[in-house]
């Protein structure tokens, strides 16, 4: 989830700053950097990578709530009380992150205002996505959820042209992300690129003339 930083204030360059309870981490590709049900002690930020959260029901049905990068948090939940970890996080290729322990977290948020604006702004965002995530499960089909999916992952907006998603997304990935299966989605991809909504070249890349799937009714 990417997102509008403030001009007077650089989340990295004061998380460099931070004292006792910062690590600077470095994972490989398919590292967990923590696991559904462990305690929840640190929020995370990352620095480079992308990093995939998801939840497993106690059916063992698997469902990709988010897919992160620069920029953004998680592990958030333990500053609210939260005393285990909601979701499972792994990398999705080689990331650093910066790991900050809970009290090192409320610390930087009280001594910090400019750094609590900053954080503030980041969680009112993802809340917002959150909801609008909901309203797509609720009331749209699996076809527009993909097509949603992949116009928010290739940061629609610039002017039409079509931008690079993630190089090697699977597609049980999507599935487990909008709510459908692999042969649905398999299917659908195969109609955008027919429809020249989407194309390989090194990678997927998405054309802004798939929100013409969203908008259809």
């Amino acid at each position: 989830m990417k997102r509008k930083q403030s001009i007077q204030f650089n989340p990295q360059a004061f998380l460099k700053q931070v004292g006792n309870g910062k690590s600077n981490l470095t994972y490989p590709k398919r590292q967990i950097l923590m696991s559904q049900g462990d305690t929840a002690d640190a929020v995370f930020y990352i620095q480079t990578g992308k990093v995939k959260l998801s939840v497993v029901s106690q059916q063992g049905k698997e469902a990709v709530i988010a897919l992160l990068e620069k920029g953004s948090f998680f592990g958030e939940g333990c500053l609210a009380g939260q005393l285990v970890c909601m979701a499972t996080a792994i990398t999705m290729e080689d990331a650093t992150l910066v790991r900050i322990e809970k009290n090192a977290m409320m610390r930087a948020l009280h001594d910090e205002p400019a750094f609590s604006e900053v954080f503030l702004e980041y969680l009112l965002s993802r809340n917002i996505r959150i909801q609008e995530d909901l309203v797509d499960q609720l009331f749209n089909s699996s076809e527009k959820r993909l097509a949603r999916v992949l116009l928010l992952m290739a940061h629609f907006g610039k002017e039409g042209k079509p931008e690079p998603v993630l190089p090697k997304i699977s597609q049980d990935t999507l599935a487990e992300m909008i709510g459908t299966t692999r042969s649905r989605v398999s299917f659908f991809m195969n109609k955008f690129r027919k429809l020249g909504f989407v194309y390989y070249n090194g990678g997927l890349h998405v054309h802004s003339s798939l929100l013409n799937i969203v908008l259809h009714d």
